[in-house]
Formats: C-alpha cells, structure tokens, sequence
C-alpha cells in the first residue's frame, strides 16, 4: 500500500521538480542501455507536463532549462512521436505530453566516408545517438520561408528527427553532387545506398549567381 502511494506521489503529472522525473525515468530505462522500448508500451494518456524542447535543443522544465545532460538523456530514451503529431514521455504506466518547437533531437557532428555510391553519413545528436543516413535513417530537406534557408533533418528512431545543426548543414552539402532523378537535374547527397535530393540544380544555380 505505502509502494502504491509513493507512485502515486512521484506520477509525472505531479512531479514538482526534476528530480523527481528522474526518479521515475529512471525506473523505467537504463541510459547506458540506449532508448526505452516506449513503442511497444501502451499506457494511458495522463495529460500535458510543463516541458519543453527549444529550437536549439535546450530542454526546459517549468520554464527553466534543464542543466544536466544525464537527465536530459534519461528524457530523451523514452520520448515517443505517435501518429497524432505529438511528442510524449513514455513508462509502462504513463503517458504525458511535451511541446517540441521544432525536432527534440539536433545533430551536432557528422563523418562522411567512402564515395560516391558507397559514400556513408554518420550523425552524432546532442543527446549521444549516432545515425548513420540510409535505409530507416532517411534525410529529407525543407525550405525556410521566413529566411530562404534550408533545413534538413535525419530520423533517429520512430518518427522522431534531429535537426542538422547549421554549421553541420554546411559541411553536409559539401558532399552534395548532381544526379538525375526521375529526367531531372537535382543537388543530391548520398548515404548508404540511397540519394536524398536537396533542391533542383537550377535553383542552386539561381541562388549561387
């Protein structure tokens, strides 16, 4: 009876601080054992939690942000993206939601080896995970209206995406070539077998002008 209560107490929806996330977190996935199997749970739905993950990757909790990277890993191994659009933190026995600005996840690092059809793209994220682009790891890119950028995003796990750091965005397109793709001339990078097209290359020819 006293177990059932201190659950109770220590519920995500209740929690105070983060310290008593990390405790329940805790519980229900090792860290150094990589993400928790949070797609194969299916707890019910307890309501919205006061966390948020920037644009820039910083994790904030009631506001502040959270300093601590091995917490911020304990979250990030039982984040789940469902079919809803929504992004939540997942246990066996919960189910809470977080707001996420852009990606939860930014890619900080990259090593490109090989070329050419053997050329292979390999991501470090800013919460510890290595993907390597290819099959199940697809890279797409998107326009950024307000600024006429480009932002290319990698899929980590389940539908949940990292965002490629600027500075790595550059070095990525860097491997970029031209390739046709289905009779059109397209600015494509290569990764694992697969091509990724980043734009037409008579766009990147009017943007290089």
């Amino acid at each position: 009876m006293t177990e059932r209560v201190e659950h109770r107490e220590q519920s995500l929806t209740r929690a105070t601080e983060a310290r008593g996330l990390e405790a329940l977190i805790s519980r229900a996935s090792c860290a150094d054992k990589g993400p928790a199997p949070v797609e194969r749970w299916n707890p019910d739905f307890c309501g919205d939690l006061d966390m948020e993950i920037k644009a820039d990757g910083t994790w904030l909790y009631l506001g502040t942000p959270i300093g601590r990277m091995p917490l911020v890993q304990l979250f990030s191994s039982v984040l789940r993206k469902d079919a809803d659009g929504k992004t939540y933190l997942v246990t066996p026995v919960e189910r809470v939601g977080i707001r996420v600005v852009d990606a939860p996840f930014i890619a900080v690092e990259m090593n490109v080896s090989g070329t050419g059809d053997g050329q292979v793209v390999t991501f470090r994220t800013n919460v510890g995970d290595v993907v390597t682009a290819g099959p199940g790891h697809p890279l797409r890119f998107v326009d950024e209206d307000t600024t006429g950028g480009l932002k290319p995003y990698v899929l980590v796990r389940g539908r949940l995406e990292a965002l490629v750091a600027r500075p790595v965005m550059y070095e990525l397109v860097e491997h970029g070539e031209e390739i046709d793709i289905d009779g059109k001339a397209m600015f494509a990078v290569r990764s694992g077998g697969e091509v990724y097209p980043i734009m037409p290359v008579e766009k990147l020819e009017r943007l290089s002008a």
